[in-house]
């Protein structure tokens, strides 16, 4: 590889790590000859998650009470009407 690190791409497959060239033609499997160690701080992808399970539960609560809200108010407005 004859560009710096910062200009090429990583993408792995689970198993290895190819380095795709800025022309995204030239696919190189990183880890073959041992030419790239490939480190990945799961703590923050960890993290990254657990704040988006946290959101999508705050908003999953907010949704069902204002569907709750809604089926009360159909339920109200029947009855008035009937």
């Amino acid at each position: 590889m004859d560009e710096q690190l910062a200009n090429v791409k990583l993408v792995t497959d689970g198993e290895t790590i190819f380095a795709v060239a800025h022309n995204d033609v030239e696919l190189l499997d990183a880890l073959r000859q041992g030419q790239l160690a490939f480190f990945v701080r799961i703590d923050a992808i960890a993290q990254d998650v657990e704040d988006d399970v946290s959101k999508f539960e705050l908003d999953r609560e907010s949704f069902l009470t204002l569907l709750a809200t809604v089926e009360d108010d159909v339920r109200d407005e029947a009855a008035q009407a009937g």
